[in-house]
């Protein structure tokens, strides 16, 4: 059951086919069944009140359907998994204040309270048209690593940026260690407001429908961050910050290896 606290909220799983590391990911088995499967269940249990996958792909489609779960084909052509989520939006005319998550189709150990929470946060925000998570970084080469993603919040837990470079730089502790990072270890103790981006997103159905209309940003392009064109556009993106790093996704075969042994598959 929903806890009454919780918004109403749609979550929408975009799920493609093409992936260079891994082809027809959202098609891996794990543990008896197909990836994008096992995130809807995980999004089911996350209280939403609609969960249905957005593919261009027939296979995604019918594998979904042949499992209980509400799907829509969606163009092919879509940049983004943001954009497809534009289309679905538009698809059903949900109200402009309708609060989506999308929640990535390669995160099939996903925990289901992030997802009501980062709703629920974006609820909490009227001002705000997204809202996404992070959590503080521990690990000093975590942030030096560019496949990290930074982001530095205002009073508010509101996002000023987000980067793939250390952000907020700490002057003291790491300058003099600059640019010589193959010393991490000599590093201090990350501080505390150094936090990872975790890539789950609540939106308005209102913006989903205007995010299509924006132009790119430099920043955007610069950083390849996609959030980045909201903010640039001057969208305001709510940051929920949680204790704990979520699972990570699959990417790449030795990640689906790891998550079948998770579910006890010696695929």
């Amino acid at each position: 059951m929903t806890a009454p606290s919780t918004p109403p909220f749609i979550a929408v799983i975009p799920a493609r086919l093409a992936s260079t590391r891994l082809p027809d990911k959202p098609l891996a088995d794990i543990g008896g069944k197909p990836m994008v499967v096992r995130v809807a269940e995980r999004a089911q249990q996350s209280g939403a009140q609609q969960v249905l996958v957005a593919t261009d792909s027939q296979r995604v489609a019918d594998v979904a359907k042949a499992h209980g779960i509400e799907v829509l084909l969606t163009r092919a052509d879509h940049p983004t998994g943001t954009d497809r989520l534009a289309e679905v939006a538009t698809h059903f005319g949900w109200s402009d204040d309708t609060i989506v998550v999308n929640v990535q189709g390669d995160e099939p150990l996903i925990d289901p309270q992030l997802v009501r929470d980062v709703a629920a946060h974006l609820a909490a925000h009227p001002s705000c048209a997204i809202a996404t998570a992070a959590h503080p970084i521990h690990d000093p080469a975590d942030v030096f690593s560019p496949n990290v993603v930074k982001v530095a919040l205002d009073a508010q837990s509101v996002a000023l940026y987000f980067s793939r470079a250390p952000i907020p730089w700490s002057r003291d502790a790491w300058q003099p260690h600059w640019p010589d990072v193959g010393a991490l270890a000599a590093l201090p103790d990350v501080p505390p407001n150094v936090l990872r981006h975790i890539g789950l997103y609540a939106y308005r159905a209102k913006f989903l429908r205007v995010y299509p209309t924006l132009a790119q940003a430099p920043i955007e392009q610069a950083e390849a961050l996609e959030q980045l064109r909201a903010m640039w556009h001057g969208e305001r993106i709510a940051v929920l910050v949680t204790a704990d790093a979520p699972p990570p996704g699959v990417d790449t075969p030795a990640d689906l290896a790891r998550v079948r042994a998770l579910f006890g598959d010696a695929h």
